[in-house]
C-alpha cells in the first residue's frame, strides 16, 4: 500500500484548486464584496445566506452552524472521504499526479470511494462503446422513435448494457477492479456461480453527482421477455443515495443558477428532450418521489431565498398519478422560498413525447405556461366534485379548505381562499375565509412543528464568551488583523503574551500564532492554511478559518489605524494588569528592609505607566 502523501504534493493541490470553483459546483455562490462569496449551506438548512467563502485564502466559513475549513475539508465533509481520498480526488481533477513517501506514483489502495467512481467511469464507457454494436440496434432505435441520435446519446452518455450475464464483470475485472468492488458498487450482483451484471439488455443512462462523476446508473427495458421493472436503477451504494440526486443536475447547475429556475421532470428522455428543446434547466428524480433532501439541493443551487426567488416548475402528466405527484410537491412547496409553479400539458403528454410530437417550441411553451402550484391543486381538488350543485359546492369546499389553510403566509391564505369562492361561485367570501379558519389547526400545526425542529438545530460555537464585552470584542478583531493582515500589526503584536486575550479561545489562537513564529512568519495568502495545519484541535482549527473569513470591522477607517487602535487598547489593558500586579508587589515590601527590590520594582512601576500612556495616546488618535 502505498505511504502518506507528500506535504508539497498537498500543497499544490491546494493551489490547483480553487476553492470558490470547487464549492461552485455544489452551491450557487454571489459577491458578497470585498472579494468574498456568499452562498446557502450545504450543511445546514437554511433561508438566507450565510456560508461564506474567501477564495484569496482558500477558506469557507458558515456562520450559521460553524462549519469552516479549506478546499480539501469541504470535500471531505461533501462526499464523506477520508482526506486522503479527498486529495486524490481533487489531484485527478486537477491534474497533479501525488507521489508518496513510501514511494511510487500509484493511489492508495484503501480509498473505497475512489475505487467505486473510478468503475462507475469505467462502466459508463463501457455501455457507451456498446451502443454502437450490432445487438444494441434495439436501444438505436428506442432513441431514434423517441427524437433522439447517437450525437444527442453521446452527449448525455447513453449506452447500452449486453445482454450476456458477465459482460461487464469480465470488462471491469480486467481493468483491475475485484468481485466486491462491483458488487458494493451496484455494478453487479451475486449469482449462483459469482458475481453477474446488474444491468442486462437495457438502455443505460449514466447518473452523476454534482461534480460530474458517474455514481449510479437507470436503465430502460427493451426486451419483452424481460421480468424486470420497465427502469432498474442502481441500488443504495456508498456512492448512490437516491433521495439527494437529481440527473441531470450536473449539465443544468450553471443554467439554473443563471437563469433562477429549476424544471422538474419524471424520466430520463424527458431531461434530454427538455435540454434539446431549449430548457436546458431541467432534471428528474432518479426512481423516487421528490423529497426533503431534493428540496435542500435545489435551494443550494439557487440560492433560493425570500428576498431573491427563483422558479422551480414541476412537470406532471394530467392524469391521477400526475395529480398525486403535485399533491406530494404541494407538501414541500412551502421549504422553497421560490416561487413553485405546475406545468401540465392538457394531452397529458410528457416533454419527450411532446417534443416528439409538436417539435421544440411545444416544450418552451410547457413550461412558459406555468400556473402556480397552489391554484393547480386547489383546483384539481375541487374539480372532482359536481360543481353545478350545492351540496358538491360545499363538499368541494371542504376538501379545498384544508388546502387553502395550509398555506403559511396569512396575506396569500386570504388571496387563495377568496379564489376559491371565485372558483367555486358561492359568492360569498366571509363564508368561505371562515371555513378556511376552521381548517387551520391541522396543517398549520404541522408547519409549527416544522419550525420548531428548526430551532433545535444546535447553536453555532462562538468563539466570544461575551458578544457584549468591547475587550472580548476587541481581542476577536485583533485576531482576524493577525490572520488576515499580520503585516499590518508588526513586532507590537508578536510580543503580546497570551495571558493579553481574556477569552480562553481567544488566548488559544494566539498562542498559535506564536507556535507559528508570530506574524512576522506570515507568508502571504498560505499563512491561514499554515495556522490550521499546525493548530492543536479541531476548535482551534476551526476558529481560524472563522478568523479568516469573517470581515473587519473597520468602520470607515484605515486598515492600519484601526488595526493600531486596537493593538494599543489590548496592550493599554495589559499594562494595566501589570502595573496592578507590580503596586501588589510593592506593597507587600518593606522599602526600609529591602530598598533595591523596592526601587527596582519601582522603577519598573513607573516605566510601565508610561507606556500605558503612550498606548492610551495612541489608541485616542495617534497614527
Amino acid at each position: 500500500m502505498a505511504g502518506r502523501i507528500r506535504n508539497e504534493d498537498i500543497a499544490l493541490v491546494r493551489e490547483r484548486s480553487p476553492i470558490a470553483d470547487v464549492v461552485g459546483e455544489y452551491l450557487q455562490l454571489r459577491n458578497a464584496g470585498g472579494g468574498d462569496l456568499k452562498g446557502l449551506c450545504p450543511f445546514h438548512d437554511e433561508k438566507s445566506p450565510s456560508f461564506n467563502v474567501t477564495p484569496s485564502r482558500g477558506l469557507y466559513w458558515c456562520f450559521g452552524c460553524g462549519e469552516g475549513g479549506d478546499v480539501i475539508t469541504f470535500v471531505q465533509k461533501m462526499e464523506h472521504l477520508t482526506f486522503a481520498e479527498a486529495i486524490e480526488r481533487l489531484a485527478a481533477k486537477a491534474g497533479v499526479e501525488l507521489r508518496y513517501e513510501e514511494g511510487g506514483y500509484s493511489p492508495r489502495q484503501d480509498g473505497q470511494r475512489a475505487r467505486l467512481v473510478e468503475a462507475h467511469k469505467a462502466a459508463a464507457q463501457f455501455y457507451a462503446e456498446r451502443l454502437a454494436s450490432d445487438d444494441a440496434s434495439i436501444g438505436r432505435r428506442f432513441l431514434a422513435e423517441r427524437g433522439f441520435d447517437l450525437a444527442h446519446a453521446e452527449h448525455f452518455g447513453v449506452g447500452y448494457a449486453p445482454r450476456e450475464w458477465e459482460a461487464l464483470v469480465r470488462h471491469l475485472r480486467g481493468r483491475g477492479f475485484s468481485d466486491r468492488e462491483l458488487i458494493n458498487g451496484g455494478l453487479a450482483r451475486e449469482g449462483r456461480r459469482g458475481p453477474v451484471d446488474r444491468f442486462r439488455g437495457r438502455l443505460m443512462w449514466p447518473i452523476r453527482d454534482m461534480t460530474g462523476d458517474v455514481i449510479g446508473f437507470g436503465a430502460r427495458k427493451l426486451y419483452d421477455n424481460d421480468d424486470g421493472p420497465k427502469y432498474l436503477n442502481t441500488p443504495e451504494t456508498p456512492l448512490f443515495k437516491k433521495s439527494t440526486v437529481l440527473y441531470g443536475a450536473d449539465l443544468a447547475k450553471k443554467e439554473m443558477a443563471r437563469r433562477r429556475q429549476a424544471v422538474i421532470v419524471e424520466g430520463y428522455t424527458d431531461v434530454m428532450a427538455c435540454h434539446l428543446a431549449g430548457v436546458p434547466t431541467a432534471v428528474a428524480t432518479c426512481g423516487t418521489s421528490f423529497g426533503e433532501d431534493h428540496t435542500k439541493l435545489l435551494r443550494r443551487l439557487l440560492m433560493d431565498q425570500p428576498d431573491a426567488r427563483a422558479e422551480i416548475i414541476f412537470t406532471f402528466d394530467g392524469d391521477a398519478a400526475g395529480q398525486r405527484a403535485a399533491l406530494r410537491a404541494y407538501a414541500q412547496d412551502q421549504r422553497f422560498g421560490s416561487q413553485t409553479f405546475v406545468a401540465v400539458q392538457p394531452d397529458g403528454l410528457d416533454p419527450c413525447d411532446l417534443r416528439l410530437k409538436h417539435g421544440d417550441a411545444a416544450v418552451r411553451d410547457l413550461v412558459a405556461s406555468r400556473t402556480q402550484l397552489f391554484e393547480f391543486v386547489i383546483r384539481a381538488t375541487i374539480e372532482r366534485y359536481d360543481l353545478g350543485s350545492n351540496e358538491g359546492r360545499l363538499a368541494a369546499l371542504d376538501a379545498a379548505a384544508p388546502v387553502v389553510a395550509g398555506i403559511k403566509d396569512a396575506g396569500l391564505r386570504k388571496m387563495y381562499a377568496a379564489s376559491l369562492d371565485r372558483w367555486l361561485g358561492i359568492m360569498d367570501e366571509e363564508f368561505v375565509l371562515r371555513r378556511v379558519r376552521e381548517q387551520s389547526g391541522g396543517p398549520r400545526q404541522a408547519g409549527g412543528r416544522e419550525r420548531a425542529g428548526a430551532a433545535e438545530r444546535p447553536a453555532p460555537q462562538g468563539p466570544r464568551q461575551d458578544p457584549a464585552d468591547p475587550d472580548v470584542q476587541r481581542e476577536w478583531e485583533l485576531l482576524k488583523f493577525a490572520v488576515q493582515r499580520p503585516a499590518t500589526l508588526g513586532p507590537a503584536f508578536d510580543e503580546l503574551p497570551e495571558s493579553a486575550f481574556t477569552a480562553p479561545p481567544h488566548a488559544a489562537v494566539r498562542a498559535l500564532i506564536a507556535q507559528a513564529g508570530g506574524t512576522a512568519a506570515a507568508d502571504g495568502t498560505d499563512w491561514a492554511v499554515r495556522l490550521r495545519e499546525e493548530a492543536p484541535s479541531e476548535q482551534v482549527a476551526a476558529l481560524v478559518t472563522r478568523l479568516a473569513v469573517e470581515p473587519l470591522r473597520l468602520s470607515g477607517e484605515t486598515d492600519n489605524r484601526y488595526a493600531a487602535e486596537l493593538l494599543a487598547r489590548i496592550w493599554e489593558r495589559q499594562l494595566t494588569s501589570e502595573i496592578a500586579a507590580l503596586k501588589a508587589k510593592l506593597e507587600r515590601l518593606n522599602p526600609v528592609e529591602r530598598p533595591e527590590d523596592y526601587n527596582r520594582l519601582f522603577g519598573d512601576l513607573v516605566a510601565l505607566e508610561q507606556q500605558r500612556r503612550v498606548m492610551r495616546e495612541r489608541a485616542i488618535g495617534s497614527p
